[in-house]
């Protein structure tokens, strides 16, 4: 299949890594944003593959564990309201909120078991789904789950937009929409920091383009580059970050060139900048990141859930202790170095959202295979 066969060849990747040898120094740790480049490292092993001077840690960029447990709460008090149908991706249904004690112990509490108890909340595949579903149910409210970074914004937007036109007035959003730069920033800013260089999400960068990272490169003097999720594109990010680093250099480098331009993509810009303003956001696990959320303008305020139903936008929600995923979101922890990982935290008793995501790194660890080493 073209764009990727070629780069799942295992002998190409195995002449990068070989000079990702011969070019290394010195320790290095670089940090991957995205979730779905995590899975396609652990997945093919390329973090075993790699010179030991190199340290892979995993980054915040997984849409579905940094929302907060805040608003995976009001969705579930959403999503209970029998004049509500609750709309979302599928990947957010077994998202864990705020536990639930009773008489017969401790009962995770997630869009699942609200269906299960008789809520009407639907998986669908876009938000155009769940606009149908609010034409054709007029007298309940259609809420959609608009979580995502900047990838998801544009589809997201488009659909508020469309049902401005359209008059729908039973149609709203719960947004949860952040970006990558500021969380690069609040990395970089921790003093705990151990991150040298970024590889940059690919998807992301598709549509925003690369302006937004050169000014982060040169403020904390990192290498960033933009990479793809295939085995060679990872392995091709690695060697240019580690070129740079080596070298003393500190630029934003696109190795993804096959599918991010530049500039990004101009009208899927432009839809954003209509529907959303930036905002202060919480980060699960992590806390408030300054400026680095979507919320609706002023103009598409009739479509926020939480202005919409006023009870549900008051509720605050508290983290638990026992689950540290934040710290494995900030790179500061390694999933199997968790306590609790694979023993009270399995895919099937998730106490954090990077146990159930498709793009969680926990997630990652325990389906292929990294659980072993903690058993």
């Amino acid at each position: 299949m073209k764009y990727l066969d070629e780069y799942r060849d295992a002998k190409a990747v195995h002449n990068v890594l070989a000079e990702i040898n011969r070019t290394v120094t010195r320790s290095w740790t670089l940090m991957e944003v995205c979730g779905g480049q995590t899975h396609s490292i652990i997945r093919h092993g390329l973090d075993q593959l790699l010179p030991p001077e190199i340290e892979l840690v995993h980054g915040p960029g997984c849409p579905v564990c940094v929302t907060p447990l805040e608003l995976i709460d009001k969705a579930l008090a959403l999503a209970a309201r029998p004049d509500v149908i609750f709309t979302s991706y599928g990947d957010m249904l077994r998202v864990p909120g705020t536990f639930v004690y009773s008489e017969t112990g401790v009962q995770a509490n997630d869009l699942f078991s609200v269906k299960s108890r008789g809520g009407d909340v639907r998986i669908v595949y876009s938000p155009l789904d769940a606009l149908k579903i609010a034409r054709e149910n007029p007298y309940k409210t259609v809420v959609f789950f608009a979580v995502g970074f900047e990838t998801t914004a544009p589809a997201n937007g488009m659909a508020v937009q469309q049902a401005a036109r359209e008059g729908l007035d039973n149609f709203c959003v719960l947004v949860s929409h952040v970006t990558v730069p500021p969380a690069i920033v609040a990395i970089m800013e921790a003093p705990e920091t151990r991150v040298n260089g970024f590889l940059a999400a690919g998807h992301v960068c598709t549509v925003m383009g690369l302006e937004q990272y050169r000014p982060l490169a040169l403020k904390y003097q990192i290498p960033i580059v933009v990479t793809g999720f295939e085995p060679l594109d990872l392995a091709y990010g690695i060697l240019n970050v580690v070129k740079q680093l080596e070298a003393g250099t500190c630029e934003v480098q696109n190795a993804y060139a096959r599918t991010v331009p530049a500039q990004g993509n101009l009208p899927a810009q432009n839809v954003i900048a209509d529907v959303f303003e930036p905002c202060n956001r919480a980060w699960r696990g992590i806390g408030v990141i300054p400026q680095s959320g979507y919320r609706l303008r002023e103009k598409y305020v009739k479509f926020d859930a939480e202005r919409r139903f006023p009870d549900v936008g008051a509720m605050k929600s508290v983290e638990p202790d026992i689950c540290r995923s934040g710290e494995v979101l900030q790179g500061l922890l390694k999933p199997d170095q968790c306590p609790a990982f694979g023993k009270q935290c399995t895919p099937l008793t998730p106490l954090g959202a990077t146990m159930v995501s498709s793009e969680g790194a926990c997630a990652a660890y325990y389906k292929y295979g990294r659980i072993q080493e903690i058993l």
